[in-house]
C-alpha cells in the first residue's frame, strides 16, 4: 500500500507510540484521524502534526456507542479509510496472589484484571469491527494492525496485560483468515520495552534491569515502533502474522 495520500486511524494517538506512529505516517503524506480519551492531549498531538487533513475525535475505546460514532466521524473526515492501527492500551501490573509467611496478603483485583481486558482487548475488538465495516463497504481492501507485545507470551505481574495482549495477537490471525476475501490484511506487532512516557516514568534501576535482559541493552525507541508499522503498511504480502520488534528479547 503507498502511504501518500492514505487515510489512518490510530487509537490511544495522543502520546506514546500512538502519537509517534501518527507522526512518522504523516510525514509521509498520509491523513491521520486520531482517536484519545484525553481531549487536551489529542488536540495537541494533531497539532503537531505535519502535512494536512488530519481530523481527531474524543472516544472511550471500551464503549460500542463512543466507537461507531468516532469512526464514522473519521472516516467522512478523512474521505475514506485504509488503515487502522489499534494501539489504546493500558497497564494495571500485579502479582496473581501475593503471600508473606504462608499467608495471601494480597490478590490482583477483578477490577485490575477488568480493566485491562475492557480497554487492551474488547477495545481492540470494537474498534477491529468498526474498521472492517467501513473497509468491506469501501470495497477497496485495506489493512488492521492491532498492537499486541512481547508480554503476550507471558510476563511476571501482568497476568491481565499478557492475557490481553495474547488475545490480540489471536484475533489478528483469525481476522486475517475471515478478512482476506476482501482484500483486507490484519497484522499484530508486538513492541519490546520502549522508551515511552510510561516506561520513562520507572525508577532508574527497574530500566536498568530490564535493559541489562535485552541482546541490544538498550530500550527501543518510538520511532523504531513507528517505522515497523510503516514496513507492514508497504509490504502486501504481510498477513495473519505477528512481527516482534523487541531487541531480541524473548519473555
Amino acid at each position: 500500500m503507498e502511504l501518500a495520500d492514505s487515510r489512518v486511524i490510530i487509537t490511544g494517538a495522543a502520546r506514546g507510540l500512538g502519537r509517534a506512529m501518527a507522526k512518522d505516517l504523516a510525514r509521509q503524506g498520509a491523513r491521520i484521524g486520531l482517536i484519545d480519551i484525553d481531549p487536551d492531549a489529542l488536540e495537541q498531538a494533531r497539532n503537531t502534526l505535519p502535512g494536512s487533513g488530519h481530523a481527531s475525535a474524543v472516544a472511550n475505546v471500551t464503549s460500542e456507542a463512543d466507537v461507531d460514532r468516532a469512526f464514522s466521524d473519521l472516516t467522512a473526515a478523512l474521505g475514506g479509510l485504509d488503515v487502522l492501527i489499534n494501539n489504546a492500551g493500558i497497564t494495571r501490573d500485579g502479582l496473581l496472589v501475593k503471600a508473606r509467611d504462608g499467608q495471601v496478603v494480597n490478590r490482583m483485583s477483578l477490577e485490575a484484571w477488568q480493566q485491562v481486558i475492557e480497554v487492551n482487548l474488547t477495545g481492540v475488538f470494537l474498534c477491529g469491527r468498526a474498521a472492517a465495516t467501513h473497509l468491506v463497504e469501501a470495497g477497496q481492501g485495506g489493512l488492521i494492525i492491532n498492537v499486541s507485545s512481547i508480554s503476550r507470551a507471558g510476563n511476571f505481574g501482568q497476568t491481565n496485560y499478557s492475557a490481553s495482549k495474547a488475545g490480540v495477537a489471536a484475533m489478528s490471525v483469525t481476522w486475517a483468515a475471515e478478512l482476506a476475501r476482501y482484500g483486507i490484511r490484519s497484522v499484530s506487532l508486538s513492541p519490546g520495552f520502549t522508551r515511552t512516557e510510561l516506561v520513562a516514568a520507572m525508577p532508574e534501576k527497574a530500566i536498568e534491569r530490564i535493559t541489562s535482559a535485552i541482546p541490544a541493552k538498550r530500550l527501543a525507541e518510538p520511532e523504531e515502533m513507528a517505522s515497523a508499522v510503516r514496513f507492514i503498511i508497504e509490504n502486501d504480502y504481510i498477513n495473519g502474522r505477528d512481527i516482534a520488534v523487541d531487541g531480541g528479547l524473548r519473555l
